[in-house]
């Protein structure tokens, strides 16, 4: 006789879903200041600085090329030249010498021609004197204000740039040439009779002798080394 043996199988858990909206939180940015990996530092270029030079050369260049203001009477005791009856009386006076000397001579003489071209020399310099904006004191001569002050670079920073950079590239053409000449046979032959071909490719490469310079400081052959 067989027996049979009920089980009572457990019911299926149904798991309820459930429906979650997602709550919009407003927006927040954070900001830190984080300095620079040393890996950033490595990957910049290595000519970053020839850049930057190139930035300040190009920032000068145009600040030295704005136009200037005309001239006031901001310094104590002194007038724009193109106002000042002194300046003008100067002009009067230089201009009446060389007609007076003219009359001695004929019209189309060599020595009447020379001081035509005197006159109008003279004309031009004190006519320049009062377009660009320079100042004459009492006695109606011009004066240089090296103060600093942007509507007078013209008069002495502008000058004194284009003498410093006249000055750097003769003696930037000279030094090259010297070190172009060095592993010669007879160097002293060299310097007594001028290449003049070679010296001719230095002057052309001269011109940009501040980066030329700056590059070989970077590299430390600017100063020899057995100095």
């Amino acid at each position: 006789m067989s027996s049979f043996t009920t089980t009572t199988l457990p019911k299926p858990i149904v798991k309820s879903r459930l429906r979650c909206q997602p709550k919009i939180r407003p927006a927040t940015v954070s900001c830190s200041a984080i300095p620079p990996q040393q890996g950033d530092a490595a990957a910049a270029p290595p000519s970053s600085s020839l850049k930057a030079l190139s930035a300040a050369v190009a920032l000068s260049t145009i600040l030295l090329s704005t136009p200037v203001p005309p001239a006031a009477a901001d310094i104590a005791g002194l007038t724009p030249c193109k106002e000042s009856k002194a300046f003008a009386k100067r002009e009067k006076q230089a201009l009446r010498k060389l007609e007076s000397s003219l009359k001695k001579y004929d019209p189309d003489s060599a020595p009447a021609l020379a001081i035509k071209a005197t006159m109008e020399r003279t004309k031009r310099r004190f006519d320049n004197y009062g377009k660009f904006g320079l100042l004459c004191g009492s006695d109606g001569l011009p004066h240089l204000i090296v103060s600093g002050d942007q509507r007078h670079w013209g008069e002495f920073i502008t000058p004194g740039l284009l003498f410093l950079y006249i000055a750097g590239w003769i003696g930037w053409v000279g030094r090259s040439y010297l070190i172009a000449i060095r592993d010669e046979k007879k160097p002293t032959q060299k310097e007594i009779i001028i290449d003049v071909p070679l010296a001719s490719r230095l002057l052309f490469r001269g011109f940009i002798w501040p980066v030329a310079a700056y590059r070989e400081y970077l590299n430390g052959d600017l100063i020899a080394k057995d100095v």
